[in-house]
């Protein structure tokens, strides 16, 4: 399944952060409390709204963008 399936960027919602689509749950929000410690099924109580397939577009959307993030070296003159 397409990331695009399940997670949506509109200016209109949260800022133009990426949510789970049709919520206003942040994916960023998602990845803070897996990186925390909560479980997937601490999620699910906590947002009844979110679906296991949200969580996991979530985890791939967030793959998916830092695969393509580039790194620049900016170096100064004296160095």
């Amino acid at each position: 399944m397409h990331n695009l399936d399940r997670i949506e960027i509109n200016p209109k919602v949260m800022m133009g952060k990426p949510v789970v689509k049709g919520t206003r749950i942040p994916v960023d929000l998602i990845l803070r409390k897996l990186g925390e410690g909560a479980s997937e099924d601490d999620l699910l109580d906590a947002y009844p709204r979110l679906a296991l397939e949200d969580i996991r577009a979530a985890l791939r959307y967030a793959a998916a963008t830092l695969a393509l993030e580039e790194t620049v070296f900016v170096t100064s003159a004296g160095s």
